[in-house]
């Protein structure tokens, strides 16, 4: 079922506007001297809209779990003080509530929030007749109807100031990353909500700061609008988080060492080499596409012989050589082997699944 959407511009509601839009601040609100010396600290290099945390989510119990409502009186006196804007997480409508209640200026839904549709359908009613900018961080798991169903919820509400942070997925396996960052999710998110606004948080994907760097230009490359990095006085005595928060003038130098790419360019000949490789790659695509037909002809084939002689659908031997041989193949391309593998793991279960409806139509006349 498709959804329409009604987003408003971030140029609408972010004063003065200018990509790529920086949210920092401290992991948690630790104590009032700590939030202000950081913020301080961040609006001396031109960061204008801070982040904290206040009620802290955690997955087992007995660790710093924030401060609360004295962290929002704290947010209040630094936005006084300093004349900056503030972004905190809100988990349920009673932290929506105090949150507007102490001049809150940006909302996020966390992601082990955005997971759960009745949490975030409460924060939605509580938001009715509130207008406040308010972003979604991805679920915890790469489920891309979860996030975009939070977003709908949010957006039923009458919440147009609508954006998505993607702070990466949780995941199994071995990884350099805190949160599989899992670009194509952001992408194809993006792709179904064009108008959307879409920040990136690099201290969450990252989980230490030598990445922050890297992953902030990557998303920077695909065209994302903010970034949102965790910024503290003292990063490595931080209650929360410590690895993956830098201080402010780290930040500074981070985001003075990021490119930041344009949509279009002027060049008319680069318009014309752009339009050029799309056609040979448009080619491309047909003789892909008319490649797996064949190929899924043969499947065919083979599974009305598979049928005739009462052979199983599923050879393992011969799946595993498929396997191997097409990674060892596409090496030798100089194609990405992991790619290779994922590819053929997808074309292996369409075949799966053409013989399996071949042996089930063929069952069912007899």
């Amino acid at each position: 079922m498709s959804a329409t959407f009604d987003i408003a511009p971030i140029e609408s509601w972010v004063d003065n506007f200018q990509k790529p839009l920086i949210i920092s601040g401290p992991c948690s609100a630790e104590t009032e001297e700590q939030l202000l010396e950081t913020c301080t600290q961040l609006k001396k290099i031109g960061i204008n809209i801070m982040r904290a945390g206040v009620w802290k989510p955690r997955t087992r119990p007995n660790n710093f779990e924030g401060i609360g409502t004295d962290a929002l009186i704290w947010i209040s006196e630094v936005k006084k003080q300093l004349g900056v804007k503030f972004s905190i997480e809100v988990g349920n409508p009673q932290h929506v509530e105090q949150a507007l209640k102490y001049g809150i200026d940006i909302l996020w839904i966390g992601a082990r929030s955005t997971v759960n549709p009745f949490t975030v359908q409460e924060i939605a009613d509580s938001l009715k007749g509130v207008d406040v900018p308010v972003l979604v961080k991805n679920p915890i798991n790469p489920d891309l109807a979860l996030w975009m169903g939070a977003i709908e919820r949010i957006n039923n509400a009458g919440i147009t100031k609508l954006g998505a942070i993607h702070r990466g997925f949780s995941s199994q396996q071995e990884s350099k990353y805190r949160n599989l960052p899992l670009w194509r999710l952001a992408i194809d998110l993006k792709s179904q909500i064009p108008e959307l606004p879409m920040i990136c948080d690099p201290s969450h994907i990252c989980g230490n700061r030598d990445m922050l760097a890297d992953v902030s230009q990557k998303a920077l490359d695909l065209n994302y609008d903010g970034i949102m990095i965790e910024s503290h006085r003292d990063p490595d005595n931080a209650w929360s988080d410590a690895k993956q928060q830098i201080t402010p003038e780290t930040l500074k130098g981070l985001l003075n060492g990021l490119k930041l790419r344009s949509k279009e360019s002027s060049n008319e000949s680069f318009k014309i080499f752009l339009e050029e490789m799309r056609e040979q790659i448009d080619e491309s695509d047909r003789d892909i596409l008319e490649a797996i037909g064949r190929r899924m002809n043969l499947v065919e084939k083979i599974g009305e012989f598979k049928q005739d002689n009462n052979v199983t659908i599923f050879q393992v031997d011969r799946w595993n050589e498929i396997y191997r041989t097409r990674a060892e193949w596409a090496q030798g391309m100089g194609l990405d082997k992991e790619f290779i593998e994922e590819m053929y793991k997808l074309i292996h279960i369409a075949s799966i699944k053409q013989q399996t409806e071949l042996l089930s139509k063929s069952a069912a006349k007899a």
